[in-house]
């Protein structure tokens, strides 16, 4: 994989960054594509719904890999 990428953004009204490898970035852009929804509502939405336990940058990767799944299993 490759270098981190930092995204900055707003959630619940403060400024946050998130740093990610970019080929989750590209899943959780298609993410956003797919759901009709801008990236900053996708990732607001995503961290309404983790645990409050779970790391944003771990819960958008999980997020972006759970997509996968479900994509691989739509395809067999």
């Amino acid at each position: 994989m490759s270098d981190l990428v930092k995204r900055s953004l707003s959630l619940s009204g403060h400024r946050t960054s998130v740093a990610l490898e970019p080929e989750f970035w590209t899943v959780l852009d298609a993410m956003a594509a797919i759901r009709q929804q801008s990236f900053a509502s996708l990732v607001a939405s995503l961290d309404a719904a983790r645990p409050p336990e779970r790391p944003l940058a771990s819960a958008l990767r999980v997020a972006a890999l759970m997509h996968l799944q479900k994509g691989s299993r739509m395809d067999s």
